[in-house]
């Protein structure tokens, strides 16, 4: 038998591979095999990946095409790769990103090492007190239209590793099934979903729109995450000029700005008080808009700041509504917390850091539900729910701990003198 392996892979890398894919969790791909069940015969699954890479005759199955919906009522298109795939990208991930990433421009905060969505939003802020306006960029199904050919020619820039090259190549052309089981091949795009996708849209983007930016309008700003885009500007007509001159480039690179969803925003607060049509937009979940605020003198006035979306809000109150609380009587509020309080602490963590109070709606949401729950397991307070808010307020203030609505943002039910549940 020929052993000869064509490229030098090793086992380690491999390893190295699943375990960064294991701590990530995810759903199972077109096999339907999970991370649970890949693990249950660990060395043998590894040891194909392994076998198969280095000699050059590893072939993606195709990705599972899973929808999504937007918060603007459509549905985002995902392409799910099987465990064994997302081994084999995070391989080549692990390869090239450090050959790429030093590359990037210093304000592309999109699944980068040491960067965050937190950072990119906190840099927004400040750019919208000194520039008057926002250019907000929307890029029409990206992820779906990124030309294969420019896509390559970015990464043999970058590297002349062959095994690279080749497996980059095979995961852009890979297959999609449907959820009727229909095979679609792909002359364009990268499944957003992958784990080497969002490297690939960066790198993509670097070239089509950063490097362009430094190369034509190096002293205006903006922030980039994935393909969010935030431009900051002095004024109207430098914005619609940019605006126009950004369309011919994307359209250089085979992309296309949404034609309703890019749109010029006016910062508008205390000393920005011209009429515009649009003086909000949304980036990274977080909605920028005029806002009270308080001066370090403690006086109210109008400051343009970052704060949980409406969409975000709306989205995480359905799914409250979704838990049915209320009828889990046979629950303890301890059993509660254990299985959904780590979901509002990940939201709450991420949607604090800007205008903290605007979560108080989210806030006040849970504990109607976390109230209709007392009624419903102690028949004291059926016919008084004021008197279950009052129960779980005195709960709340003993057990503060026990939720994360209750411990970061210290908005507490009113306990009033009932004994605790």
């Amino acid at each position: 038998m020929n052993t000869t392996k064509s490229f030098d892979i090793s086992k380690h890398a491999v390893m190295d591979a699943y375990k960064l894919v294991r701590a990530k969790g995810g759903s199972a791909g077109i096999d339907d095999q999970s991370i649970a069940e890949f693990e249950s015969d660990l060395k043998n699954n590894l040891y194909k990946i392994w076998n198969r890479m280095p000699s050059g005759t590893y072939f993606p199955p195709a990705v599972k095409r899973v929808e999504i919906p937007k918060a603007d009522g459509g549905k985002r298109a995902l392409g799910i790769p099987t465990v064994a795939d997302r081994v084999a990208q995070t391989v080549v991930k692990m390869v090239l990103e450090p050959l790429v990433d030093p590359h990037f421009h210093e304000d592309s905060y999109g699944y980068r090492p040491n960067k965050s969505a937190h950072q990119a939003v906190g840099v927004a802020r400040r750019r919208c007190w000194r520039n008057n306006y926002v250019l907000d960029v929307d890029i029409k199904g990206f992820f779906d239209n990124i030309d294969h050919e420019l896509m390559m020619k970015a990464v043999r820039k970058h590297t002349t590793c062959k095994w690279v090259i080749v497996y980059i190549e095979r995961w852009l052309k890979a297959k999609v099934q449907y959820e009727d089981g229909h095979l679609e091949a792909r002359d364009k795009g990268t499944p957003q979903g992958g784990v080497i996708s969002p490297l690939l849209a960066n790198l993509y983007l670097h070239y089509a729109f950063d490097s362009w930016m430094k190369k034509q309008h190096p002293h205006i700003t903006f922030e980039r995450y994935a393909d969010d885009i935030v431009i900051h500007l002095q004024s109207e007509e430098k914005a619609q000029m940019l605006l126009n001159q950004l369309g011919n480039r994307l359209k250089q690179c085979k992309l296309e700005l949404h034609p309703t969803k890019t749109k010029i925003v006016y910062c508008k607060d205390a000393d920005r008080t011209r009429e515009y049509p649009n003086i909000n937009f949304t980036f990274l979940g977080f909605e920028f808009r005029p806002r009270g605020a308080k001066n370090k003198y403690g006086k109210l006035f109008c400051n343009f700041l970052p704060a949980v979306s409406r969409a975000a809000l709306t989205r995480m109150k359905r799914t409250v509504r979704a838990w049915r609380l209320r009828w889990c009587t046979e629950k303890s509020l301890e059993d509660l917390s254990r299985m959904f309080n780590p979901i509002a602490r990940g939201w709450i963590q991420y949607y604090s850091k800007y205008y903290k109070s605007a979560l108080f709606q989210l806030s006040c949401h849970i504990n109607r539900h976390l109230a209709k729950w007392v009624a419903n397991k102690y028949k004291n307070y059926r016919r008084r729910p004021r008197n279950a808010l009052h129960a779980l307020g005195k709960t709340a203030r003993i057990k503060t701990d026990l939720f994360a609505h209750w411990s970061i943002l210290g908005d507490l039910p009113a306990d009033g003198t009932r004994r605790a549940v």
